[in-house]
């Protein structure tokens, strides 16, 4: 625990101006930031006498070992490198909204040459349109369906049009009215684009006079006795309002705004959001945030825009914005907001009338949701206590292991051996903190030596960092158990290591458990690897999946939980996590190795330009057989690249011929698949079964 007064600026050293400033902690690690309209009169507020503080300020200052500041030239700068610091640092101290990307999205991509109505989650990308956010997906689909009638826009996926394209036969959608085709050509374009901009008008609130020339062109329909298509404009015209009645009208006005509401106690607040366009309720979201700041209602609403409108622009920060208190002060927000949108935003209280009577609804939804979280997270947290003081007393630990570590290895018969490393804190998933390896140290199965080099890899990372930290060498002490720091082989001694930027470490955090998921022996390749870097204070344990046995390094048997103990559960819902990240991460290797073709051992050839070619000459054999001038004319392809081409090309054998054992007719291959590449998995990839036994089992 430091003492502020050990580094607090000395007087006249801070500048009477606005800016931003960060508190770091003795191992330079970014533990809060701030902004200030005078930087003096903020930071003076910190290095009082510490019985005047709020307990949380009270215990940041004494974590903390020095401060640093920029000056910037406005308050609204101020407000924008507060919010990009704590995105990019996420300091400890700062309070935290929980991540909303998860709730789906009614996107339309029209940066797509054939726009795709769809549900998205996750990061907004450019070029696409978003409606919503809802609270579930099946209400977006219900939606859309409804729409579909009216607009009949493409839904399918790429692989799905690609393939109706080919063969000339659209899907089932077309055939109920529920796609105009544009894979078969039955609209041009230009057509389809029409009909999705259409789309986006109704979703944005300009229903009525699309409603009003449906009903003109029904009464004109009527009139010159085409019956059938006045039943049509009819029957669409009942699929429109029947949409519009899933969004309940709230304000008469057709207001365009979002109404935040907080609720909060003296540990916690919770959020709603309610997104009104054109007078209707068209998405609601919410999360729940530790206060780990001494923080005003107006503070937690300045953070909360942060996190709504940080990433937007245009027409996503919508022309007026309610609140329950204002920021204080309050200008340099709403220019903020402003720059945002690109026009006036205005930011206010609502007082009286439809919008404070919405406000009010807002108001008990954030409420009933702080208490539902209360009651959620009181059952969770005991038995996640439970769970972890069973832990400590089963294997005997000094406490509870807050931070749990577990490791798995994958193969397939001794072919792409991968492992995986799950983190839980506290008994929770830390996703971010998973960490993926591929196995270099020898060929084939091994998976005592697998686990040997994994558990020994990611601690000389950890000692690196401790390294840089100086937690435990200052230049001239050996590292633990004489071992010289590595990272994956490569000595850091006599390095210049750069310093410290503040920002969260990749291995920089020991667990205070590591469980591997196997028996004896995986445990004591383990062990055995954090004795060689002469780590003691790291506990190890193994979960055997045949009885669900815990093993200990040392121990002849094993120990044997309880079945219905929650400590149990705990590690196998740790083990089995690992498991499908690394089953996950050897699949996409395996099936990446399969796709992979002549074109992607060309050095320097990018997958854009590997289509170019493919696109451009049909198919790899055409491509094989080109000369390099014709290579050349691929736009992108300079003539070095396109000798690297020809090169390789002509090193690589051409695929064995296929031969009809019936006829004896050999089958032309033309190779015309475009050679695929694929992404690693992502970090919440989808759970997938393992293999039957006969064919090779997964482990």
């Amino acid at each position: 625990m430091a003492d502020p007064s050990s580094y607090r600026p000395k007087p006249g050293q801070i500048p009477d101006s606005p800016g931003v400033y960060k508190f770091r902690d003795e191992h330079r690690r970014v533990i809060y930031v701030g902004k200030a309209k005078s930087l003096r009169q903020r930071l003076a507020s910190y290095f009082q006498d510490l019985a005047n503080l709020h307990p949380r300020t009270r215990t940041m200052v004494t974590t903390a070992a020095s401060v640093e500041w920029t000056v910037v030239s406005t308050e609204v700068e101020a407000l924008q490198l507060e919010y990009s610091w704590i995105k990019e640092y996420d300091p400890r101290f700062n309070v935290k909204y929980r991540d909303d990307k998860s709730y789906p999205h009614l996107a339309v991509t029209m940066n797509e040459e054939f726009p795709r109505v769809q549900v998205m989650r996750g990061a907004k990308k450019k070029g696409v349109r978003y409606f919503g956010p809802y609270g579930h997906a099946w209400a977006i689909r219900d939606t859309v369906d409804l729409l579909l009638r009216v607009f009949p826009v493409r839904t399918c996926s790429a692989g799905v049009f690609k393939n109706a394209s080919r063969t000339g036969r659209p899907c089932l959608l077309s055939y109920i009215g529920k796609c105009s085709a544009p894979c078969v050509g039955r609209v041009s374009p230009e057509e389809h684009r029409e009909l999705a901009e259409e789309f986006c008008d109704f979703m944005a609130g300009r229903t009525g006079t699309y409603i009003r020339r449906q009903e003109q062109q029904m009464a004109e329909a009527a009139e010159e006795m085409e019956y059938e298509r006045a039943a049509r404009l009819r029957d669409d015209i009942e699929a429109l309002r029947k949409a519009m009645e899933k969004s309940a009208v709230v304000l008469a006005d057709a207001t365009d705004a979002d109404l935040i509401a907080l609720a909060e106690d003296e540990l916690e607040a919770a959020v709603q959001i309610f997104h009104v366009r054109g007078g209707r309720v068209r998405g609601q979201r919410g999360w729940v945030t530790d206060k780990v700041e001494a923080v005003t209602t107006g503070d937690l609403v300045e953070h909360a825009l942060q996190q709504l409108y940080g990433e937007e622009t245009g027409d996503s920060v919508p022309k007026e914005v309610l609140v329950p208190a204002l920021p204080e002060p309050v200008e340099p927000v709403q220019e903020w907001l402003t720059a945002r949108r690109g026009s006036n935003v205005s930011l206010r209280i609502p007082q009286r009338g439809d919008k404070k009577a919405l406000m009010e609804t807002v108001q008990r939804n954030a409420l009933q949701a702080l208490a539902l979280h209360k009651t959620r997270r009181a059952s969770d947290l005991t038995t996640r206590s439970r769970a972890l003081e069973e832990i400590a007393e089963a294997l005997d630990l000094d406490s509870a292991p807050l931070r749990i570590e577990c490791y798995d290895i994958s193969h397939l018969q001794g072919d792409d051996v991968v492992a995986s490393m799950v983190v839980f804190e506290d008994g929770l998933q830390r996703k971010g903190e998973y960490r993926r390896f591929q196995i270099k140290g020898f060929a084939g199965q091994d998976d005592v030596r697998s686990m040997h080099e994994v558990i020994t890899r990611r601690f000389k990372r950890y000692l690196v960092e401790k390294e840089k930290t100086g937690e435990w060498t200052d230049g001239g002490e050996a590292a633990p158990g004489g071992a010289e720091p590595l990272t994956d082989g490569i000595p850091l001694s006599g390095s210049t290591l750069a310093e410290d930027d503040g920002r969260p470490k990749r291995f920089a955090y020991p667990p205070q458990l590591v469980v591997v998921d196997g028996g004896r022996p995986q445990v004591a390749a383990a062990q055995r690897a954090l004795d060689e870097l002469g780590i003691d204070d790291i506990a190890v344990c193994g979960l055997a999946k045949r009885l669900e046995e815990v093993w200990l390094p040392g121990e002849d048997d094993p120990v044997v939980l309880p079945r219905s103990s929650e400590g149990l559960y705990l590690l196998q819902r740790v083990r089995d996590e690992a498991h499908r990240f690394a089953i996950t991460y050897q699949r996409a290797k395996r099936a990446k190795r399969f796709r992979s073709g002549p074109l992607d051992d060309v050095p320097g050839l990018g997958e854009s330009r590997k289509q170019a070619l493919i696109k451009h000459f049909g198919s790899v054999k055409k491509l094989r057989s080109a000369t390099i001038d014709q290579i050349c004319e691929v736009p992108g392809v300079g003539r070095k690249t396109a000798e690297t081409i020809a090169v390789a090309l002509a090193q690589a054998a051409p695929a064995a011929p296929a031969v009809n054992t019936a006829t004896g007719e050999i089958m032309e291959d033309d190779e015309d698949a475009a050679p695929e590449t694929t992404a690693g998995p992502a970090e919440e990839p989808v759970t997938a079964g393992a293999f039957d036994e006969r064919r090779g089992q997964e482990t």
